[in-house]
């Protein structure tokens, strides 16, 4: 009896990884179809131009005006990420970490308008930063260890368009 080869020349078609079909996050604020442009923002004067959220200067002649995604999330008060710092360090520090994250923050908003602190909550255990973008949280956390060392510990939330970074140092 003729023994059957079945080895394949090439892999099937299930088991290719370019053939898988990945879960897409789903960031509820972001836009279902294109925005008209030049769309401008009520409430912060951002403006939808060229396909991205931007500052300008250009004058804008008629105009649609909508709400940006961020000031969207700031009013619904729903953060798109939370940076927790803890620590016995933050005693003697916390202001100068305030003011490091408040810097942070205008720099990238500068060029990213929608990349934005909702608020900062302190107590006498933790300071939390909720912020209107994954991005932002990650630059601050990033920009404190590198002025004060530190632990810091990400976590994305694989179903929805959230991330919670922690930073903790112990004098």
């Amino acid at each position: 009896m003729k023994k059957r080869d079945i080895h394949r020349a090439e892999p099937r078609h299930d088991m290719m990884k370019s053939h898988h079909i990945e879960e897409h996050r789903h960031d509820p604020y972001k836009a279902r179809g294109k925005l008209s442009e030049p769309c401008v923002c009520s409430k912060c004067m951002a403006v939808f131009l060229r396909g991205r959220w931007q500052w300008t200067k250009e004058p804008l002649g008629k105009a649609h005006w909508d709400i940006c995604p961020a000031c969207h999330r700031i009013a619904d008060k729903y953060p798109a990420g939370q940076l927790t710092l803890s620590g016995s360090f933050l005693k003697n520090h916390g202001q100068e970490i305030v003011r490091l994250a408040r810097n942070t923050e205008a720099l990238e908003n500068r060029e990213h308008p929608l990349q934005r602190i909702m608020g900062i909550d302190q107590s006498s255990q933790a300071i939390v930063i909720t912020t209107t973008d994954i991005h932002l949280p990650r630059r601050i956390g990033h920009a404190i260890v590198d002025a004060y060392k530190g632990e810091l510990q990400t976590d994305y939330d694989e179903g929805a368009y959230f991330v919670r970074i922690a930073w903790k140092r112990d004098a």
